[in-house]
């Protein structure tokens, strides 16, 4: 099987450490993070990792099996970048003189949907959303004309065909409860009085 890019969505309990056990579980297999992003997820106390790591199917596979037998980790999915609606951000500080000299570079920057974040008398900071592609390219045509400095943010990504995470949640909640209990035969008697 061939190597392609994959971005895996964590759901996780927002408990501290949590980045250290992942980036753990990735050493461990030796895969390299592309890019990590964390942030609040559409439900309460529940955060969401997006990582975008390039490995086969089969490996990703079992990763996202070892990563859900962590604790705090609620669901792991995993998907090819035409199953995404995805974006990075970019950051471009530019000299001023140069936005205002050349007629070429404003152009540029209207192209790629870039907006003045930051303007000064001797640079201004542009920023832009897209593809890795079009980031890069925009990053290639500006280095010429003195790019000062360049920052890219992680990936960020909805799964097209997801309901999202809080209605497999509600679904999980609704379930009624067992009625029997049922005992884990690994405790002795000891653990057993412990637990009751």
């Amino acid at each position: 099987m061939e190597k392609q890019e994959f971005t895996i969505t964590l759901y996780t309990e927002n408990s501290i450490g949590m980045i250290g056990r992942i980036s753990n579980i990735f050493s461990r297999r030796k895969i390299n993070i592309e890019s990590l992003n964390t942030s609040p997820s559409e439900v309460e106390g529940i955060h969401r990792f997006t990582i975008v790591t390039a490995e086969t199917e089969e490996v990703i596979r079992k990763l996202c099996r070892q990563l859900e037998k962590l604790v705090d980790v609620l669901k792991a999915y995993y998907n090819t970048n035409d199953e995404l609606i995805w974006q990075e951000q970019a950051l471009y500080k530019v000299p001023a003189d140069v936005v205002a000299e050349k007629v070429y570079v404003e152009r540029l920057l209207r192209q790629y949907g870039a907006n003045a974040v930051v303007i000064r008398n001797d640079y201004i900071v542009f920023e832009t959303a897209g593809h890795r592609e079009e980031i890069d390219r925009l990053t290639e045509e500006l280095t010429p004309y003195g790019l000062i400095e360049f920052v890219r943010g992680a990936r960020i990504a909805i799964i097209k065909a997801s309901a999202g995470f809080h209605s497999k949640l509600k679904k999980f909640e609704q379930r009624e409860p067992s009625p029997e209990i049922v005992e884990n035969e690994f405790l002795s008697e000891q653990d057993k009085v412990f637990t009751m």
